[in-house]
């Protein structure tokens, strides 16, 4: 038998550069999956202010976009913030509109779900660790490497369909969405081409709870059209969810007694936090004139429940937020903050994470040995890993709200709102991003990608590996509160 010979390439055995690379790669997946996957996400991002960079992705004038500006927007891209500090609907060309269309949808998928579909075309299988990856990034539970509850919301044989889920989920829920809004794209005077430009543009950037507008007046040019605004909500509200729940609702959505705890708990405090945020936008906002004072009583209430789901980490506004009270604000920075669901294009520190905390205490305040909800206990380190990703959350708020007064002298409540707003990956602004200097704007765009990335994804990438303690201290108790 003939031996083919072995190609190479500059005077280097081809065949055999590319396997020790792809066992390197393998390797790495396998031994951090979640480091792996920052990396990836690392790298999409530097492509993406590459691309943005060049004269070609810029409107007009012929020349590129400052490094600042175009890592900024790359950051906000791929970490569907949909924060700005150019002007989207009129800064970029064709083509860099389409890197952003693009970058919206790759970063909708999510960070450690995309890294889980790379390391399996490169490594053609995925690992133990690879697929507790793919289920911590879908479940509300900690990454860890020991037996897995048969409560989870995605058990590790399902990560495969998962995965498919996530893709196809997306492109039908995007098209039927981008679909139900030509005619108000028709209606409001733009031609068939651009109509379904625009709302496709919308639909991807309201699904990925982005919020990046295609126009130049934004949602502001469709007040008073409750279709196109109901679609947009009910985008956001779907891309919030998480794909875990779209997941079960696909299977089960007939048979409400088979949904996991974390699906219950997601719809729950979701449908609780938008209709508490509604009253209170309404009861806050209705005499002022600046924002809802001149509007009747039904639109009024339409703003509210607009505004309300949008602060949930959707980043479309009627309205300028400069306008709204200061006690409006504190109230978008907590529903900001909150977020929307695990595994969801929505930021913040997810909606589970603040029902466990409330059960926790409601568990404490009844003296009940464990905490309990739709007839199931949940385990303890639950409420540890809780605890952990609000205080990195709130940490990473305080860092960059400190670092941003001192640099701009802004009012603190602006700041906090647009910090807020950039952890949380919400989208919705002040004002103030966009008059950053540029030290500024770095330090923002470092603020979204850890809210993005995940404080527990994170911690478990910089943690070379869990050590195993085979001993205990002796136990005391400091006294609390």
């Amino acid at each position: 038998m003939r031996v083919q010979p072995v190609a190479r390439l500059g005077g280097v055995d081809r065949r055999s550069w590319l396997g020790r690379a792809r066992d390197a790669i393998d390797s790495l997946v396998k031994s951090s999956p979640s480091r792996f996957a920052i990396l990836i996400f690392t790298a999409l991002i530097l492509v993406t202010t590459l691309l943005l960079s060049l004269p070609i992705a810029r409107a007009g004038e012929g020349r590129g976009t400052p490094l600042a500006d175009a890592l900024f927007t790359a950051v906000s891209t791929i970490c569907v913030t949909g924060l700005s500090t150019v002007d989207m609907a009129t800064h970029w060309s064709p083509f860099g509109n389409a890197v952003v269309f693009i970058g919206m949808n790759v970063g909708g998928i999510g960070v450690l779900t995309l890294a889980s579909i790379l390391g399996l075309v490169i490594s053609r299988r995925l690992g133990l660790r690879a697929k507790l990856i793919a289920a911590s990034d879908t479940n509300p539970s900690r990454i860890h490497v020991g037996p897995v509850s048969e409560s989870q919301a995605v058990r590790l044989g399902e990560v495969g369909s998962l995965l498919l889920t996530v893709a196809s989920s997306l492109i039908v829920i995007e098209a039927v969405i981008a679909i139900g809004m030509v005619p108000s794209m028709l209606a409001a005077g733009y031609d068939f081409g651009t109509s379904v430009w625009y709302s496709s543009y919308y639909s991807v950037s309201a699904f990925t709870n982005t919020g990046f507008n295609p126009n130049p007046a934004g949602p502001v040019e469709f007040v008073g059209d409750y279709w196109f605004q109901s679609l947009l909500m009910l985008d956001v509200f779907l891309g919030s969810l998480g794909f875990p729940v779209i997941f079960a609702l696909l299977r089960t959505w007939r048979m409400p007694r088979r949904w996991s705890v974390h699906v219950k708990l997601t719809i729950a405090t979701t449908v609780i936090l938008f209709v508490a945020g509604a009253l209170m936008f309404l009861l806050l906002e209705y005499n002022n004139p600046r924002t809802y004072g001149q509007l009747d009583a039904g639109p009024t209430i339409f703003e509210s429940f607009f505004m309300s789901a949008m602060t949930r980490s959707g980043g479309f506004a009627t309205i300028d937020m400069h306008d709204l009270n200061s006690s409006s604000l504190l109230v978008s920075d907590m529903l900001m903050f909150v977020g929307g669901g695990s595994a969801s294009t929505a930021g913040g520190i997810k909606v589970t994470t603040l029902a466990v905390l409330f059960l926790a205490a409601f568990a404490e305040a009844r003296g009940a040995p464990a905490m309990e909800a739709f007839g199931r206990r949940i385990p303890r380190d639950i409420l540890r890993l809780a605890v952990s990703v609000v205080l990195w959350g709130a940490t990473i708020v305080a860092v960059s709200t400190i670092i941003l007064t001192q640099i701009t002298k802004a009012p603190l409540d602006f700041v906090l709102f647009d910090v807020i707003s950039g952890f949380a990956t919400c989208g919705l602004s002040t004002g103030f991003t966009a008059e950053l200097p540029s030290e500024g704007k770095y330090v923002m765009a470092a603020t979204m990608f850890m809210g993005r990335v995940g404080t527990v994804t994170l911690a478990a990438a910089l943690a070379a590996s869990q050590r195993r303690q085979l001993y205990r201290h002796p136990e005391e108790r400091p006294i609390v509160g």
